[in-house]
């Protein structure tokens, strides 16, 4: 299971989410005040994911420790 720490989270938070797995890459799909949020990883040239959760409606690309960095974003919610 990949994002764990994310998933974790998610659950004490109460919210409702998706995960998944192809090929050892892991995606969650979730909606916060209305907002469906995803995260995806990726494994391209290194470990990425694409998410729109610092965002909202924009996807951005976060490489290097992107799961602890996303985390700081979400525990304050």
């Amino acid at each position: 299971m990949r994002l764990e720490k994310i998933q974790t989270l998610l659950k004490e938070k109460s919210l409702e989410f998706q995960y998944n797995e192809v090929d050892g890459c892991g995606s969650l799909d979730f909606d916060y005040r209305g907002i469906p949020y995803h995260i995806w990883e990726y494994q391209e040239d290194g470990w990425g994911v694409e998410t729109n959760v610092k965002h909202g409606g924009y996807n951005e690309d976060i490489t290097g420790d992107y799961e602890e960095e996303i985390f700081q974003v979400m525990k304050d919610w």
